[in-house]
């Protein structure tokens, strides 16, 4: 038996215990709650009309907030929390990790630059027997049903794509681990290897899906309502504002897609895609329209907008959510970086930057359209995964 470590309570944690029932790995849980957990977990897999499929349940070796328990045994260590904590926790663990032996750190979600994060560590604290892993995409759609106890799924992608470094290790990983928790399963979603770790980084998802669609909102909204019932659900009332918005921020990132490929024509990146086309990937839709890929989605149509009450009693949208929190520090900013480093004009990035930055009054871009990268508010420790903060200073630097 190995030793596997979860770190954070995420709803990817409630579906990836049970379905390492069985495997070679006893499962423990890093958290700030470990007073949360039952020692057994219990998975439904639902259709989307909400019919049970299936029920599985697996077991938690222990539940701890002390990484000196946990950490020091661990053969792998699998991130389960929002982007922008992945930072955080690593320096957290670092201390913990035993640098004698291969220690396979990863996360089931790719985006912001997770390599350069376990890089930092591994020069910090000379963790040189660490393997990276990540997939590009959580590899199933899941929810929380009750914190420490129950989650539901609704499946897993139709293709799942990974990456390790060094790449060597990716069949080892896949065998032990990627294939364990998806493919058993379901019978589809078998792992496909992705070359580098930037595919990731720049193949999107939420970090468009969410900034737009919440600028979206604040455009035709005001971005605050005056009763928690007028407040449109996420995805269900999406409307044609947050599509154009998506659309326009997409086409962003693909000039940014497009000239590293030109810049690196040795490279792969294949996977590196535009929304759609990692959408009908991904889940082998035929899907051509933005708008009608969410308000169709019978797995999405029970998201709500995050929004918080105000002092005054209003709702407005939350800004400290991990929609700003993950998707503009740790995606949009990251995007723009490299745009300005290419000279590649990016006018939706911009104007979602410079929305954020009055949102949550903080300085991110100029008046000439240039990220703001002595700003306290981006400077600030681990707040932004903008890759200048890890000392990568030109784009030969990201290049993985």
């Amino acid at each position: 038996m190995k030793n596997l470590v979860i770190c954070g309570g995420g709803s990817s944690a409630h579906t990836l215990i049970p379905f390492l029932k069985d495997s070679i790995f006893e499962v423990s849980i890093l958290t700030s709650m470990p007073e949360k957990w039952s020692n057994e977990i219990t998975l439904e897999y639902q259709d989307t009309e909400g019919r049970l499929i299936d029920t599985f349940k697996g077991n938690l070796k222990k539940a701890s907030n002390n990484p000196a328990e946990l950490i020091p045994t661990a053969d792998y260590v699998v991130f389960c929390m929002p982007v922008h904590r992945y930072r955080v926790a690593l320096h957290e663990i670092a201390p913990f990790i035993n640098k004698n032996k291969k220690t396979f750190v990863g996360t089931l979600y790719g985006q912001g630059g997770f390599n350069w994060m376990v890089d930092e560590i591994k020069l910090e604290y000379s963790l040189h027997n660490i393997v990276t892993f990540s997939f590009g995409l959580i590899p199933w759609i899941c929810r929380t049903i009750e914190y420490g106890k129950a989650g539901v799924t609704y499946g897993c992608k139709a293709v799942n794509v990974a990456c390790t470094y060094p790449r060597e290790f990716f069949q080892q990983v896949k065998e032990e681990f990627l294939e364990h928790i998806c493919y058993k399963w379901f019978g589809k979603g078998h792992v496909l290897e992705s070359d580098n770790f930037l595919s990731f980084t720049l193949s999107v998802d939420n970090q468009i899906i969410h900034p737009s669609r919440c600028l979206g909102l604040y455009k035709v909204y005001g971005g605050s309502w005056k009763k928690r019932e007028d407040v449109p659900m996420f995805y269900r009332d999406y409307d044609d504002v947050s599509a154009n918005l998506l659309k326009e921020l997409d086409d962003d990132y693909s000039k940014i897609r497009n000239r590293i490929k030109k810049l690196y024509p040795n490279k792969k990146f294949e996977y590196m895609m535009d929304y759609l086309s990692l959408e009908r990937f991904s889940y082998q839709s035929a899907n051509t329209d933005i708008k009608q890929s969410f308000v169709t989605s019978k797995t999405l149509v029970a998201i709500s907008t995050p929004v918080i009450q105000t002092p005054t009693g209003e709702w407005e949208l939350d800004r400290n959510n991990r929609f700003f929190m993950d998707d503009i520090y740790y995606g949009n900013c990251i995007a723009k970086w490299i745009a300005e480093k290419l000279e590649i004009d990016v006018p939706t990035i911009d104007e979602i930057l410079r929305w954020a930055q009055a949102v949550r009054n903080e300085c991110i871009i100029d008046k000439y359209n240039k990220l703001v990268l002595d700003s306290p508010d981006l400077s600030k420790p681990m707040k932004s995964g903008i890759p200048y903060y890890y000392g990568y200073n030109i784009i030969d630097n990201i290049i993985d």
